[in-house]
């Protein structure tokens, strides 16, 4: 799929794979617009890809909802700065879930967000 296909295809709101280069050591990654996060869309990341679900977000909005790195310091970091868990403080009830990692997306995501 070409990258303007995948991009139409998060629009529509559906979850697409993202393959690794060598950099990436051929890693792969389901990714979904977080508009689309729905539980469902959630559940499939998880069941399927059994990893972390992540939230990709600019720096500058990360540091406005207090979202610090997991590691650190530039000689402990592995490529991919990754910033602290987070879970929405209201709307969910055991934070695991894929509703309510669904629901602290919406929140992490809405323009009136705060830490």
């Amino acid at each position: 799929m070409s990258i303007a296909g995948a991009v139409e295809a998060l629009k529509a709101g559906k979850v697409i794979i993202i393959t690794g280069d060598r950099f990436r050591r051929g890693d792969m990654d389901f990714a979904v617009a977080a508009q689309h996060a729905s539980a469902e869309a959630i559940n499939f990341m998880a069941t399927h890809g059994r990893g972390l679900i992540c939230l990709a977000m600019q720096q500058d909005r990360a540091m406005r909802l207090g979202i610090g790195l997991m590691n650190p310091g530039k000689d402990r970091q592995s490529g991919r700065p990754l910033g602290r868990s987070i879970e929405a403080a209201e709307g969910v009830t055991t934070g695991i879930s894929a509703a309510d990692r669904a629901q602290t997306v919406r929140v992490a995501v809405s323009p009136d967000a705060t830490a």
